[in-house]
């Protein structure tokens, strides 16, 4: 599985980050940032519930 972000569209809301900080992080002004883009199999839950908690779906699997 891998996480796509649209950085345009991610207006920093930290939902994904609040809830899988193993896969995200945030920069200096609060927009989500990929730690891992290729997600491991024990972390491929909270990858979707990160997705599916996106205000903007700026989110995305593959």
């Amino acid at each position: 599985m891998k996480l796509i972000i649209d950085q345009e569209r991610c207006t920093g809301h930290g939902r994904c980050y609040a809830l899988a900080p193993e896969l995200f992080d945030c920069d200096d002004w609060g927009h989500s940032v990929l730690l891992l883009p290729e997600v491991p199999g024990a972390l491929e839950d909270k990858a979707r519930l990160a997705v599916a908690s996106c205000p903007e779906n700026c989110l995305s699997v593959e």
